[in-house]
């Protein structure tokens, strides 16, 4: 099993890295053909919330695919919240686009549409699996789902105070948003809207995040007895209680 997991997770760990680096690429080229500012893109381009998780989910997958290899049992704590927070915004990331953004026409020769699935869908997916199902992973307080929730945070207070800054890279115009929902002059009632979709994205990180702590706790991976050994004993820190 911990072979299995490992080599799923370099098949994904190479997949998110070839979609992440075939949009930057694209995106320069695009860019650089129209007289366009380059700095200007890659810091957007970094600025993307999905660019952001799936890197996170990048770092994440080539960690623990080592850690099925040369451990055995549990992981370490740290790389457990690591995986945790990865998952969780994978996961939104998946749940936003396709509420908000799936119907939103792509630029087209700028999106490469592949690339675009695996970010949003293919990556998300994967990495709940992975939570669900792969050894290793040890129980979380309730209390990590605040931790969790400390870069979306930092996150959306970036991109509002840089956006109205922010250039686009092609006609150099400001500001700049890297999600139609969150600018204010395109949105239907202003920032009326947009408070309500920050506050409904709050909302599917806290959940989220809740239930990846929740499985953590009460959802039980297996790992196999020693050989020659009889049934192991429960090991209680599977089911904590509070």
């Amino acid at each position: 099993m911990r072979i299995g997991f490992a080599a799923l997770r370099a098949v994904v760990f190479l997949l998110m890295v070839g979609a992440v680096v075939a949009q930057l690429a694209t995106s320069i080229q695009n860019t650089s053909d129209q007289g366009g500012s380059v700095p200007a893109l890659l810091v957007n381009f970094f600025s993307f919330f999905t660019i952001d998780s799936n890197l996170l989910g990048i770092v994440v997958l080539g960690i623990g695919a080592v850690l099925l290899l040369v451990r055995t049992g549990d992981d370490p704590s740290w790389f457990t919240g690591l995986r945790a927070a990865a998952t969780t915004y994978l996961v939104t990331t998946g749940v936003v686009y396709n509420l908000l953004l799936r119907n939103i026409p792509l630029p087209q020769g700028t999106t490469v549409g592949w690339s675009n699935e695996v970010l949003h869908v293919v990556a998300p997916a994967c990495l709940l699996i992975d939570w669900l199902f792969a050894p290793g992973r040890t129980p979380l307080r309730l209390r990590a789902v605040w931790g969790i929730a400390v870069f979306p945070i930092a996150w959306a207070i970036y991109t509002l105070v840089r956006a109205p800054f922010a250039i686009e890279p092609v006609s150099g115009t400001s500001p700049w948003y890297p999600y139609p929902f969150l600018n204010p002059a395109t949105s239907p009632n202003g920032y009326l809207s947009v408070a309500f979709y920050v506050v409904l994205i709050a909302v599917v990180i806290l959940a989220a995040g809740y239930g990846v702590v929740w499985v953590s706790r009460r959802w039980s991976v297996r790992r196999p007895s020693p050989a020659g050994a009889g049934d192991a004993a429960p090991d209680p820190r599977r089911a904590p209680t509070g």
